[in-house]
């Protein structure tokens, strides 16, 4: 039995869920609220000492990191084989893993924060955002770092790194189907949810002109798993407010 650990809006649940659908598994919901802190309660923090979703259960072992989780998944359950048939292709696959964890997975947590999720921070005294921060575990710093709000500088500074993970991306797949070649990989389900976030947040004009980029998510889009990824109140935009200020 797998049980999911994880908050529908989280965009690393969102990676875990979209494998998971596309591997044609079974699993029970375990929900996480992270508005309530629920991530930070005794019980969750046993399972996942960084206070994060998603995790794992699988027949009682405990997998935590969304990419982990990718790779357990497919080395468990092979069909289909979503990080490549040979030592190579594997390679070609956590290349891009590595990268979209380290840039477009960390930059699109700046736009996030800023038109959505710093609207109740904003509301707390100097003492509440300080309380707020220090009760996280692997993401205090980040939440420090945000105590006074995401300037425009910060703000573009994000936006650039995600539209470098868009040119990276096109160069690619002038020539490939897929992200990591032509079969459909973890590596594309890594960054299908940074997309989708970046068009719920209003930027889904910013690879318009990349026909390749343009043609992938067109292809994302019209796979199963990723309606299935995306049930109702999955989005920032499902019951919060999206500002562009």
């Amino acid at each position: 039995m797998i049980e999911f650990y994880n908050f529908l809006k989280s965009t690393c649940s969102q990676k875990v869920r979209m494998c998971l659908h596309t591997k044609g598994l079974d699993f029970v919901e375990r929900p996480v609220n992270l508005s309530l802190g629920e991530h930070l309660a005794p019980d969750y923090l046993a399972l996942n000492p960084n206070g994060v979703v998603p995790t794992i259960r699988h027949d009682g072992q405990v997998v935590t990191d969304s990419s982990v989780i990718m790779e357990y998944l497919d080395e468990v359950f092979d069909t289909p084989r979503l990080s490549g048939r040979t030592p190579l292709e594997r390679a070609e696959v956590r290349t891009w893993l590595r990268f979209f964890e380290e840039v477009p997975t960390v930059a699109i947590r700046i736009p996030s924060f800023k038109h959505v999720l710093l609207k109740p921070v904003e509301k707390m005294t100097p003492d509440e955002r300080g309380a707020n921060s220090d009760k996280r575990t692997l993401r205090r710093s980040f939440y420090q770092s945000m105590e006074d709000g995401i300037d425009e500088a910060r703000l573009a500074e994000a936006m650039e790194r995600l539209d470098m993970t868009i040119d990276r991306m096109e160069r690619a797949l002038a020539s490939r189907r897929w992200v990591a070649g032509d079969d459909f990989s973890i590596a594309d389900i890594a960054v299908i949810p940074t997309f989708d976030r970046m068009r719920d947040l209003g930027y889904g004009d910013r690879w318009s002109d990349r026909p390749g980029v343009s043609r992938w998510w067109s292809q994302v889009t019209r796979l199963d798993a990723f309606d299935k990824t995306y049930p109702p109140g999955s989005r920032l935009s499902d019951g919060m407010a999206v500002t562009a200020d």
